[in-house]
């Protein structure tokens, strides 16, 4: 049987998302990558614009490996400028492909459709210009967004060190911070190691745990219809995407 292949393009500093989606995969479903460079340092608008600039040229070389999907993995990549830049990701890689292709912020709007959750509460390892950026994209996606709270802990040394902060402190981090009327948890950055630390939250906090590369694996798998395939991570995984 020939496996379902999934492309991911993953900023160049990512060393969390290969991983997590290793972590979820069975062997039914390969994942196989493309790395979109952008400089260490502290996350600016100008390193994203150049992280995407050679997009479509990665995604292309993707899609020569016969993939069914591709997933941009990066968050605030596909959100940083405004409400309507996921859907040009999205649109400029499956034209240049042919390729289904699912964003990040898209597929974290899907998971909190599907689990009928409207108001949130975020954490993240973003600088305080990225917390605002998120709060107005998913506000324009109707998602009441309680407070989003920055751990400055996560980036200090710059954004590859995101990679490496322990998930005990990122659990640390959401339990001292969540906002108790919410109806979820959203962990956001793909490089952040929160998918390790889902099941605990859930556990102390008893409402869904979303995060970035949790919907991202749970809505590609979706997409080429393999969402049985997948060991399941949160109460994400027991609900379908909603249309």
């Amino acid at each position: 049987m020939v496996p379902k292949r999934i492309g991911i393009l993953i900023p160049s500093t990512n060393t969390s998302v290969e991983a997590d989606f290793q972590r979820l995969l069975s062997d039914a479903v390969t994942v196989h990558s493309e790395r979109l460079y952008i400089p260490d340092g502290t996350m600016t608008e100008a390193s994203l614009d150049l992280m995407n600039r050679d997009l479509q040229e990665k995604a292309a070389l993707l899609a020569t490996a016969r993939i069914d999907v591709i997933a941009y993995a990066c968050t605030s990549g596909s959100f940083y400028r405004g409400a309507s830049w996921d859907e040009q990701v999205r649109d400029s890689i499956e034209q240049r492909t042919g390729v289904p292709c699912v964003t990040t912020s898209t597929a974290v709007s899907r998971a909190f459709r599907a689990l009928d959750v409207h108001a949130i509460s975020v954490m993240t390892p973003y600088p305080d210009w990225t917390n605002r950026k998120l709060a107005a994209y998913y506000a324009a996606q109707g998602l009441d967004v309680k407070a989003v709270h920055g751990d400055a802990r996560a980036a200090a040394d710059g954004h590859r060190a995101i990679n490496d902060q322990d998930p005990a402190q990122i659990a640390k981090f959401a339990l001292d911070h969540f906002d108790r009327d919410a109806q979820a948890l959203f962990c956001s950055c793909t490089a952040w190691r929160s998918l390790e630390c889902v099941q605990t939250l859930e556990a102390s906090l008893k409402v869904p745990v979303v995060t970035s590369n949790q919907a991202t694996i749970w809505a590609t798998l979706h997409t080429i219809g393999s969402l049985d395939k997948a060991r399941p991570a949160g109460r994400l995984f027991s609900v379908q995407p909603a249309q």
